[in-house]
């Protein structure tokens, strides 16, 4: 009889690497997933989220679901809090794609969206600070992606002149972190992942 199909979504907080186990001597003392809750046993993680990001990230036991939701039919969106105050000519490089370093070649990204955000809109995300505001201003901006090089959103701000303090991934097509405390597990019944209507190659 096949197991039963298990999903989770997670809020990775700040610190943890999005693994269960590792043999590598250099993350052996890493906070791993496995700490936060007992998932059971063959849960993957559906993606990664790398060790100073946070946000959603979603687990399962099915392998199949897995490959879905990477693929680039489904939009990944993430806040993420620069160094300055963001300006219009940025977002605008952001959204049609930038130059950035991938395996010590040039690759350009493609057209996205990114916006400004006000502070209002992630009031909840203020619980960790990342620096000083004597060190100069910071803002917030969304950017919503369909595909997932590696540390893809720092390297983009980055490339316009902003780079990224802080990063949360939060929407992986319609499944929303809605404001889940970092740290917390919830238990899916099921996912309608949603389908963006025109993947790019």
């Amino acid at each position: 009889m096949p197991m039963q199909t298990r999903l989770f979504l997670l809020h990775k907080p700040y610190g943890y690497i999005s693994q269960f186990v590792s043999n590598e001597k250099t993350r052996k003392n890493k906070k791993k997933l496995g700490e936060l809750y007992n998932f059971p046993k063959g849960t993957m993680a559906i993606g990664r989220l790398d060790e100073s990001s946070e946000g959603l990230l979603l687990l399962t036991t099915d392998g199949q679901l897995s490959v879905e939701v990477r693929s680039r039919k489904v939009e990944k969106e993430y806040f993420a809090l620069v160094d300055g105050i963001i300006t219009p000519s940025a977002i605008s490089a952001l959204q049609s794609g930038v130059e950035i370093s991938i395996k010590q070649k040039t690759y350009t990204t493609m057209p996205c969206q990114a916006r400004a955000m006000k502070t209002s809109e992630v009031y909840w995300a203020h619980s960790r600070d990342v620096r000083d505001e004597r060190h100069g201003p910071t803002s917030w901006l969304s950017i919503t992606l369909t595909e997932g090089k590696n540390r893809q959103v720092r390297k983009m701000t980055a490339a316009v002149g902003f780079p990224t303090l802080r990063l949360i991934r939060v929407r992986i097509g319609d499944v929303h972190l809605n404001q889940l405390p970092a740290g917390e597990v919830v238990e899916l019944d099921g996912i309608d992942i949603g389908i963006c209507p025109n993947p790019k190659p």
